[in-house]
């Protein structure tokens, strides 16, 4: 089975998901806690239910990584990369922005991607070597420099009062070097808006692979760069990801590390 069934599935997942969570926004809905301020909500649940339900009856040999729960290793060769509901905080207090995240990585390479943006009926799609895609129609990284004429995006840990890599040094050193810095609060669409050229560049710490995974393969697929802080290789499951357009990704790089560019 080639990827596009692959992609399609992933494209059926995300598409009910994002419905579900329409519909549900703005309802009654039980929201609890996985630490002191990381949310989670009956629709995270749900959501991840469907999801992995959709993907399983497709590929029940397949292994699952996904935010809201741990699933026993099949040993697999595919492993499905999910977060049901990115942007829970937001989605808990009734800010409309949040989505649905999955990607298929195959023998350690993620291969493919979707994002749904349910709020603004945005379908982000990517296939490792065919492009990127945003509602069928190709994507490319803008082509804004130098970084003092660009608008960047990042976001905070969730213990950002208790450790001390918490970002508020790189967000007040990138506020005075960048046109604008956004912090909206769901870092696939952050990548997704990079790759769409809406973003010029994105830096976060502290993530988990579910939150980067398929919207790092759009930024690479719509032309733009991913690495470390450091500008060196980068992988999922690192924690700390610099995305750009390319054009400034040195002079981010510099601004991370205290070099210059």
């Amino acid at each position: 089975m080639g990827l596009k069934q692959h992609l399609d599935i992933a494209v059926q997942a995300a598409r009910a998901a994002g419905q579900f969570q329409r519909e549900r926004l703005w309802s009654d809905f039980a929201i609890g806690f996985k630490g002191e301020t990381d949310l989670v909500t009956e629709v995270d649940r749900a959501c991840e239910e469907l999801i992995v339900g959709t993907i399983r009856q497709a590929f029940p040999a397949h292994d699952i990584l996904a935010e809201e729960n741990d699933y026993a290793s099949l040993c697999s060769s595919h492993k499905w990369i999910i977060d049901p509901l990115d942007g829970t905080t937001n989605y808990a207090h009734g800010f409309p922005w949040f989505g649905v995240s999955i990607a298929l990585e195959v023998e350690g390479e993620v291969l493919l991607g979707v994002i749904c943006h349910p709020m603004m009926d945005e379908l982000f799609t990517v296939v490792r070597g065919e492009g990127a895609f945003l509602n069928g129609r190709r994507l490319a990284v803008s082509r804004r420099a130098p970084l003092r004429q660009c608008l960047l995006a990042t976001g905070f840990p969730y213990d950002r009062t208790r450790d001390n890599e918490n970002n508020f040094t790189h967000f007040m050193n990138f506020q005075m070097a960048a046109r604008a810095v956004r912090r909206a609060g769901a870092a696939a669409l952050d990548l997704a808006y990079v790759a769409a050229g809406r973003l010029d560049g994105y830096w976060e710490c502290k993530l988990k692979p579910w939150d980067v995974a398929a919207g790092q393969l759009l930024v690479t697929e719509a032309g733009g760069m991913v690495t470390n802080h450091g500008g060196g290789a980068w992988s999922v499951y690192d924690h700390r990801i610099l995305a750009s357009n390319g054009l400034i990704h040195d002079e981010m790089v510099a601004v991370l590390t205290g070099r210059s560019a």
